[in-house]
């Protein structure tokens, strides 16, 4: 080899290896932002599934109309917000899951073996740690995530997310027999 060609080979070299750089860096799905947007996809997915699954064992087994009809708003205004989160996501690539994690239906079998009075008073209390524990996951989004679409579904869903909280603590006061209502005489 002379002189030249080993010239000509360290230049190619060294602009191969430049290359490779950039395109490492360039990679948006290896960047911690973008794992960050994708936890809270999943985790947001994950608990909206959850909020529609206990929603629906709420109408089935609640004992009182307050509870009845707080899952019913569960069962629309997470299906609703689900829906947008799996088409935002998709436009990302990202398939989010569709049913609750293990933890979250374990809760859900639990909460399904209990008589109606009882169910009453764990399914609010689950909804009052539940919603937060999702607005918390929401307020990061909505602050420090990178997408800008996710983060403005975030922010835009937190509102709805603070009723959901105020309502469940209200219906579960209720459900304690502190507002009246069937949960009073199982007591």
């Amino acid at each position: 080899m002379d002189a030249t060609s080993f010239s000509r080979s360290r230049h190619f070299l060294a602009l191969s290896g430049l290359c490779f750089g950039f395109s490492v860096f360039a990679q948006p799905a290896s960047s911690p932002a973008a794992a960050g947007d994708h936890t809270f996809v999943q985790k947001a997915a994950e608990g909206g599934a959850a909020e529609v699954t206990l929603g629906q064992l709420a109408q089935q087994k609640g004992s009182s109309a307050q509870v009845k009809e707080f899952g019913a708003h569960m069962v629309r205004d997470h299906s609703k917000s689900n829906d947008e989160l799996k088409q935002i996501a998709a436009g990302k690539g990202i398939a989010p899951p569709d049913k609750p994690n293990a933890q979250q239906q374990k809760d859900a079998a639990k909460l399904e073996k209990l008589s109606a009075g009882s169910f009453d008073r764990a399914y609010m209390d689950q909804m009052v740690i539940d919603h937060k524990k999702t607005i918390a996951l929401f307020e990061g989004e909505a602050k420090s995530g990178k997408d800008p679409e996710l983060k403005a579904f975030a922010a835009k869903t937190l509102p709805t997310l603070t009723d959901h909280l105020k309502m469940a603590e209200q219906t579960r006061s209720a459900s304690r027999g502190t507002g009246g209502g069937a949960a009073t005489a199982s007591r």
